[in-house]
């Protein structure tokens, strides 16, 4: 029995699609009897279909499961046999998580990471010492965070009032303050208390951080509710166009409505898959830090970053480019922490770069620094982004950024300019350790660019 864990939705249900084709066609009688026992499982599905396939997995009805980080965390399953991490997932923490869902009391177990071409993985293939003797990093999370800290204040006023003294302890009372303006709170001399109509803010604050309302998507053949995705990454997933797959069906989406909340599609079995092309711009709006060294200026800064899905390009599996569709959906903004570094022309002149390859070198170098973070803060390459420009007009000089995911940011920037010296030495590894002469997936290039 075996639970695979795979880093992105798509992939869940792709690696299960497959491994039942192969059992249903390689493997006569037994081989179509296992494919009926294997399953995908991921955010996203409808609460009866998650708990379904949880207690399927638990009673042993499911001797094979991919997964996303869904099944890393919270949900109680005991006694498999293997595990299948398919690429590093991001921190040792989640590793070890993943390992330890396999083993049965008293007998031994399996634990597979089979390393993808990805900076971070080609890194810890070279220095295993590097995931299997170091302790699990430190948690990075910034208490004070005013995006999250609203919403947490809002729980927790409706469950107990908070006093003016609680309040200055959390360094919460300027959101307090800013929540009471838009008639969230109410400030009474005893201390902070709910607004007199405000009966569920559970309901409303966004547990999972992604931001963005709720998405239904809807197969609209028969009316048949599929699953729900957060708006955010519903403009990249379920964009007019879009394959979608789910549960071992595949559809094509057909419509995608933002202001309603709802992505209609139909069933369909193209032999191509699609991907998102976005275009994404950052504006400095405060330096916080700032680290001089020579002809390199490293800092710590708050961020706008602008995202805006420009089209998708259709594949067939075989890695062939069909063709290239453009797409006009509306930007998402992101209010976030970065760190930046800039370099003097001089410098990359003196590397030998001709002027026409800075940006390339450029994000070459984002993309690298980007996939090695994980290193020292505790996240996945899929929690950060980047920006490089030969020219920015903010800082005037070629400049790189890598930036927190999350509104507000979530400390992971910040880890990376406090430990500056160690990420970027270890990225520096990767690249030179890279067997490639011009960059490759294993070093320079990103699974998740959205330039492709």
């Amino acid at each position: 029995r075996t639970l695979t864990f795979v880093r992105s939705r798509a992939g869940a249900e792709a690696t299960a699609l497959r491994a039942r084709e192969r059992l249903g066609s390689d493997h006569g009688e037994r081989g179509r009897e296992l494919a009926e026992r294997i399953a995908a499982y991921r955010a996203g599905y409808l609460a009866e279909d998650r708990r379904r396939l949880e207690r399927d997995l638990a009673e042993g009805e499911l001797v094979g499961v991919a997964s996303t980080s869904a099944l890393e965390l919270g949900v109680d399953i005991s006694g498999l046999d293997a595990v299948v991490s398919a690429g590093f997932p991001g921190t040792i923490a989640s590793f070890w998580q993943q390992a330890g869902r396999a083993g049965r009391r008293g007998q031994g177990a399996l634990v597979v990471l089979v390393a993808r071409d990805d900076p971070l993985d080609t890194y810890l293939v070279h220095h295993p010492e590097a995931l299997l003797g170091r302790p699990v990093e430190a948690t990075v999370t910034d208490p004070r965070n005013p995006v999250l800290l609203a919403g947490q204040l809002r729980c927790a006023v409706s469950e107990r009032p908070m006093t003016h003294e609680e309040a200055h302890a959390w360094g919460a009372v300027d959101v307090l303050e800013s929540l009471a303006r838009d008639g969230l709170v109410r400030r009474r001399p005893a201390g902070w208390y709910p607004a007199a109509d405000d009966h569920a803010p559970h309901a409303e604050v966004d547990i999972r951080g992604t931001g963005g309302a709720e998405v239904m998507i809807v197969d609209a053949t028969d009316g048949r509710m599929l699953g729900t995705i957060d708006s955010v990454r519903a403009r990249s997933q379920v964009h007019p166009g879009a394959l979608y797959l789910h549960q071992g069906e595949s559809f094509v989406v057909d419509e995608l409505d933002l202001d309603g909340g709802l992505a209609l599609c139909h069933p369909d079995e193209p032999d191509w898959t699609t991907s998102a092309r976005e275009q994404v711009t950052i504006d400095l709006v405060e330096t916080l830090e700032t680290v001089p060294a020579g002809p390199v200026t490293l800092s710590l800064a708050d961020v706008e970053v602008t995202t805006r899905v420009t089209g998708y390009q259709r594949r067939l599996r075989g890695g062939e480019l069909l063709d290239i569709t453009p797409l006009d959906l509306p930007e998402t903004t992101l209010a976030t922490r970065a760190v930046v570094y800039t370099v003097t022309p001089r410098l990359l002149r003196v590397a030998g770069l001709e002027e026409a390859d800075w940006p390339g070198a450029l994000h070459a170098a984002e993309h690298a620094a980007i996939g090695l973070l994980p290193l020292v803060a505790t996240c996945d390459r899929w929690d950060i982004g980047g920006v490089s420009t030969a020219l920015h007009p903010d800082t005037g000089l070629p400049t790189v950024f890598v930036y927190d995911g999350y509104a507000g940011g979530a400390g992971f920037a910040e880890r990376g300019f406090r430990r500056a010296t160690a990420w970027l030495g270890a990225t520096l590894d990767a690249i030179r350790a890279c067997e490639c002469d011009s960059g490759c997936p294993s070093c320079i290039q990103s699974p998740k660019c959205g330039n492709g």
